[in-house]
């Protein structure tokens, strides 16, 4: 297929500020906004766009997708998601030359960062 574009879309209480995690996270900006959805630019060239819709139901079991974001170290990242509002889920796991750790978003979504050997 061709044109296809990737966009993410994450259910929530609060679009804008989850948007506003997420962007700080990811050093992007506001592309579009309406009345509970709201759209981040791009991380990166064609990238896919990471979309936020308000819906009424609360987060209340384990994601079944997450975001793995690549980073050269996972502490430092941990201590910027933190600043941002994020929580730890547990202590650094896998392999000691590539450790990943599992962190949840202001609204409880999971994510991880990880590093590569």
């Amino acid at each position: 297929m061709t044109g296809l574009k990737l966009g993410v879309v994450v259910d929530c209480a609060d679009p804008e500020a989850l948007a506003a995690f997420w962007g700080g996270l990811l050093g992007v900006g506001t592309a579009a906004a309406e009345d509970g959805w709201l759209d981040l630019e791009p991380a990166g060239e064609g990238g896919p766009v990471l979309s936020f819709q308000r819906v009424p139901e609360r987060k209340t079991i384990k994601n079944r997708i997450h975001f793995d974001l690549d980073v050269p170290d996972i502490h430092a990242a941990g201590e910027r998601a933190a600043r941002l509002g994020a929580t730890p889920a547990g202590e650094p796991m896998g392999d000691p030359r590539a450790p990943f750790r599992v962190w949840r978003d202001p609204e409880g979504n999971e994510f991880c960062f990880c590093t590569a050997p």
